[in-house]
């Protein structure tokens, strides 16, 4: 899925406002940093047919540091050749068990606890599969440039029940996977981890 140009030209600016502002000493720099910040919300806020900017610039707002893209885990685990998914409260669509990493957790941990919060089941890593650049993989856009990083695991214990975020637990064979939520995982994304599964020596994919 093409991303629009103005969303690549506002995240662009967005990233060169926060780094900006992250080292910038004089009040004359910051000033101009905060400016570029509004114009990046004000496209943004436009391209995505907003009437206000304000909330966009709120996000933005509360990113700081340097500016690098976010980290979204997601999590692959199988029982009899079928892979785990989770019905999102939020659009109705299905996905791998997953989300944004947390401060403080590794990548794998990030990966278990989205699992457990959205699923109930208690899994184990046992493979990184994929490192993706969201951006070239079918996608919706979003604000953010975000990396994905999918690991395949082990179901260990637990009982299937939603999350404050879902509301469906499921199996899925690989040609009938339910409505996707494809602003999550794409079947593309799906498919190659049925195939870590089916070869196990495959090296990990990436961008």
């Amino acid at each position: 899925m093409d991303h629009p140009q103005w969303l690549t030209w506002a995240r662009e600016l967005q990233a060169i406002a926060q780094t900006g502002l992250t080292y910038a000493k004089d009040s004359y720099d910051v000033e101009r940093y905060q400016s570029v910040r509004r114009i990046a919300a004000e496209m943004m806020a436009a391209g995505g047919g907003l009437s206000e900017s304000s909330m966009v610039l709120d996000l933005f707002s509360r990113d700081t540091g340097y500016a690098t893209p976010k980290v979204d885990v997601r999590a692959a685990a199988f029982r009899e050749n079928r892979v785990l998914l989770v019905k999102e409260r939020e659009d109705g669509g299905w996905t791998l068990p997953g989300g944004w990493a947390d401060i403080g957790d590794a990548p794998s941990e990030a990966a278990v606890r989205e699992v457990k919060e959205e699923s109930g089941y208690d899994v184990v890593i046992t493979k990184l599969a994929a490192v993706y650049d969201r951006d070239r993989r079918g996608h919706p856009p979003i604000l953010w440039r975000a990396y994905k990083l999918f690991f395949l695991c082990d179901i260990v214990g637990g009982e299937p029940i939603s999350g404050s975020e879902t509301e469906a637990v499921d199996f899925f064979a690989e040609n009938q996977l339910p409505p996707l939520s494809l602003t999550r995982v794409t079947a593309a994304e799906i498919a190659h981890l049925f195939d870590h599964r089916r070869h196990p020596d495959l090296p990990t994919s990436f961008d």
